[in-house]
């Protein structure tokens, strides 16, 4: 599966954006997603999953109760909505897929998407 992010921008503090992955390929409905994170100068980490069926979902105590993650197998897109977003969450943010996986923080995502850039301006 390929995977193509989109969506970032800057943004204030205190504001919204939604992110889109699109996935080619007709097994998208297999694949657990997730969405991964690196700001500058730090090491990537796990922002949120969501299973095949789309009924778990984990998120990082980071972004609990401002960020939602979806998934929308008909046309093979998974969503991050970002809300009250602040100058922490600035980092290039990926989309990942994880065959017949849970999404969780440890699942083994073999596949990634190229990045898109959120900066939040405080």
């Amino acid at each position: 599966v390929q995977l193509q992010a989109s969506g970032g921008g800057l943004v204030q503090a205190g504001g919204s954006l939604r992110l889109s992955c699109a996935a080619s390929g007709r097994t998208f409905s297999t694949y657990a997603l997730g969405w991964f994170r690196q700001a500058p100068g730090k090491e990537r980490e796990f922002v949120a999953g969501i299973s095949v069926s789309g009924g778990s979902i984990f998120y990082a105590d980071s972004v609990k109760g401002r960020f939602t993650i979806s998934r929308y197998d008909a046309n093979n897109t998974v969503y991050l909505q970002m809300n009250s977003l602040r100058s922490e969450d600035t980092a290039v943010y990926y989309c990942a897929a994880e065959s017949y996986g849970l999404g969780r923080k440890t699942g083994k995502f073999d596949y990634w998407g190229q990045g898109t850039l959120v900066t939040v301006s405080s």
